[in-house]
């Protein structure tokens, strides 16, 4: 079975985040991180993002926020670039990101616009 959770959660990973994205990744891994990067595969990608009860538009929304929310940029920032596999539109995360600066704060939506506007003009170039 856990064989089965990790293959599905690379294939999830590589579709959200792209081949050459996960590719990185991989290669980058040594063996301080390596059960670390088994068990995000197996746990976030393969169990949640695997789940039939949201569509992975959704749960990409879902993360922006929560990434934003906590303030974790780097991690926003590579969900950010990921927009172009997952459907995500420009519109649609700014309109999570107002959600943000309400729910969570101006300043964590603020921080959240800046990386999105840097990510978005690095796309465009």
């Amino acid at each position: 079975m856990p064989d089965e959770k990790y293959e599905k959660g690379m294939q999830i990973r590589k579709s959200v985040l792209g081949e050459d994205h996960v590719r990185r990744a991989e290669s980058n891994k040594s063996d301080f991180d390596a059960d670390f990067q088994r068990f995000i595969t197996e746990a976030a990608w393969g169990s949640v993002w695997a789940r039939p009860g949201l569509d992975k538009k959704t749960r990409h929304l879902l993360t922006i926020a929560m990434l934003a929310s906590l303030g974790n940029h780097e991690e926003l920032a590579m969900h950010i670039r990921a927009t172009r596999n997952t459907g995500v539109t420009r519109d649609e995360v700014k309109e999570v990101l107002l959600q943000v600066a309400v729910y969570a704060g101006i300043p964590a939506a603020n921080g959240a616009i800046a990386i999105a506007k840097r990510v978005y003009g690095e796309m465009d170039e």
